[in-house]
């Protein structure tokens, strides 16, 4: 590992930065076990402790789980995970909802202004939205429109089975890895279209969830506007 130059972060910081390029580039794949601290210390010509820390920012950021008796291996989502990081609403008993989608509908369109600040798209870009409702328990309580860059997930919307979840056919078809989203909460009321496809009245009280999803690279590769009808459920945020 070339230590010269103007780079003045820590060593460690500098092996990360090397390990994390590994994970963007798909060198080191979804679920691959990756090299113990003794061979990263070996190969970057580094202390068994520098090599550590490397490691364990990679598991801070959930970029690798480690296995007792297995070793280190590179994330992997799977539909039950992204249920677990990236759905926050619960049960009033505490139980965790689990969503199911009905009445999607995949549209291929040409960017809005909005669209494309928010997907920091250039002027032209093509976007799929996918429409749909996610229901619990058989009765509609999410009604969301999913914003997509075409370019990231060319043939997405060929697939002939839609997900429930995105994050993991992201990652095992297209290489992207979700590692964050910011959620914006604001309250709302349920207009005509909402209050239909939520079989509620028009004007009742809803949360809307204004959530954008950034790749490893920070790009930001979905926007999703989401109308919640929380009755009997809440929203709960995690932090550690």
């Amino acid at each position: 590992m070339n230590h010269a130059g103007r780079d003045k972060r820590p060593l460690y910081a500098r092996v990360h930065a090397e390990l994390v390029e590994r994970i963007r580039s798909g060198q080191w794949k979804p679920g691959e076990h990756i090299p113990n601290e003794f061979e990263i210390a070996a190969e970057f010509r580094v202390s068994q402790g520098t090599a550590r820390k490397a490691i364990g920012a990679l598991a801070a950021e959930n970029l690798v789980v480690r296995r007792q008796g297995r070793g280190t291996f590179v994330f992997e989502h799977t539909p039950s995970d992204v249920l677990f990081r990236f759905f926050n609403i619960f049960e009033d008993s505490g139980a965790r909802i689990v969503p199911v989608s009905r009445s999607t509908r995949w549209v291929r369109g040409k960017a809005s202004p909005a669209e494309r600040k928010t997907l920091r798209l250039a002027r032209g870009a093509r976007v799929v939205r996918v429409d749909r409702i996610r229901t619990r328990g058989s009765k509609p309580f999410i009604t969301e429109t999913v914003v997509l860059p075409e370019a990231i997930f060319p043939g997405l919307a060929d697939l002939s089975d839609i997900p429930d979840t995105f994050y993991d056919i992201f990652q095992k078809i297209y290489g992207v890895l979700v590692t964050r989203t910011d959620e914006r909460i604001t309250a709302a009321t349920a207009h005509k279209t909402a209050a239909k496809d939520l079989g509620v009245s028009v004007g009742t009280p809803l949360i809307k969830i204004d959530r954008i999803a950034f790749a490893l690279d920070d790009r930001p590769v979905e926007w999703r506007q989401s109308l919640c009808h929380l009755k009997q459920a809440h929203y709960l945020a995690r932090t550690r």
